[in-house]
């Protein structure tokens, strides 16, 4: 593990983490005398800096003879929205674009290879090109993450090249117990990590970044071992250690693409309802530019009668995307929320928040009479806990 000190490092920490592999050979070894890979990268909701560590990886693989028509860039969607051309050039950058094959995954079953059901009783599909490579090459940032208590490491197979059916009933354990922020003992990753077992990884490049992608700290190697190196340096970047006792909550997601949609910003209301009181305000601040996200999310919230109903149904039959409607409705159950963002007055009050026209005058009106105010820039990356 190397750290950037400056973002001008970021180059030089890629190298030294694939030079200096925990776990493994070092990548140009593991894929001598192999015939073509899949690296797997995150999609534009994620802070993982592909653009910068992608050229390095290929020529890895280059300099084991694997040539650039043999090379498959995935982005794991998990069951997220494609990405257009313009998004896949500039998640993997204009050299490697026009180098290789870069690729959405498709979470249909049709797409995916079923290789058995795990101990928790998910069944393991994942995409078809994914299982058919010679070699597996899994990357992405690490950062808390509420329902498998860090993302990185398995994260990018399971859920992030799986399928709809797979990716559901992983989550739906997140109904059986709450992950706790920073810790992997938790269903939801015990799950992710029994998918190695079906199909499995030959090395890991995981990352941590800033809310502008810069990149701090990489590691690459074992899916498992160079997953740990990093984990300790995401805890300490990302959770603060307070109490929810601020009578005002002033919060932005952190700007794009933690804002994108509703979807995404959910993170952030959860982060900013962990400082507030009960009965305390929140202000959130987030663009959301695709209003929901997530066509089941909104589907729920536009159709069906109120909270009491979505999460009856909800608990009858866990549903992925609606799923992020019972954090909402636990928040707004306790917090009065306040959204200054992009999507239509209706639509915010149907999720059961306040729209805000003009957030200064709405920040000042709320402060007038609040006592404790925290302030939350990037509300996607602050975990209190």
């Amino acid at each position: 593990m190397y750290r950037a000190e400056t973002a001008g490092d970021a180059g030089q920490t890629i190298r030294h983490a694939l030079a200096n592999p925990i776990g493994t050979p070092r990548l140009a070894d593991i894929a001598r005398g192999k015939k073509n890979a899949v690296i797997i990268i995150s999609d534009a909701t994620r802070l993982n800096p592909s653009h910068l560590f992608l050229p390095e990886l290929i020529n890895e693989l280059n300099s084991a003879g694997i040539p650039d028509q043999a090379i498959k860039v995935i982005v794991a969607l998990g069951a997220h929205r494609k990405q257009s051309e313009e998004e896949l050039r500039a998640l993997a950058g204009d050299a490697v674009f026009s180098r290789v094959s870069v690729e959405n995954h498709s979470a249909q079953s049709a797409d995916c290879t079923p290789l058995g059901t795990t101990s928790f009783g998910t069944p393991v599909e994942i995409n078809s090109q994914v299982v058919r490579a010679d070699i597996r090459i899994l990357t992405g940032n690490i950062e808390p993450h509420r329902l498998a208590g860090m993302s990185g490491g398995v994260k990018a197979l399971m859920p992030g090249v799986a399928s709809v059916k797979s990716i559901e009933h992983n989550h739906s354990l997140s109904f059986r117990q709450q992950a706790k922020i920073g810790r992997l003992d938790n269903p939801v990753h015990a799950d992710m990590m029994e998918t190695l077992r079906f199909l499995p990884v030959h090395f890991l490049f995981n990352t941590v970044a800033d809310h502008d992608k810069h990149l701090l700290f990489a590691a690459a190697g074992d899916v498992v071992k160079a997953h740990e190196a990093l984990l300790q340096k995401a805890r300490e970047m990302f959770i603060v250690k307070t109490e929810a006792n601020f009578d005002l909550v002033i919060a932005s997601a952190g700007g794009h693409p933690k804002d994108m949609q509703l979807y995404q910003a959910a993170k952030s209301l959860q982060n900013a309802a962990a400082l507030a009181k009960p009965g305390g305000a929140i202000v959130l601040a987030a663009r959301c530019e695709e209003v929901f996200g997530n066509g089941t999310l909104q589907t729920w919230l536009e159709t069906m009668r109120d909270f009491p109903q979505m999460l009856a149904a909800l608990s009858e039959n866990f549903r992925l995307g609606a799923h992020k409607i019972r954090h909402i409705a636990e928040i707004v159950a306790r917090h009065r929320v306040f959204l200054y963002s992009d999507i239509p007055s209706p639509l915010v009050r149907l999720c059961g928040f306040a729209p805000v026209a003009d957030l200064p005058e709405t920040i000042t009106e709320l402060a007038h009479s609040a006592g404790k105010i925290a302030v939350m820039p990037c509300a996607a990356l602050t975990f209190p806990n």
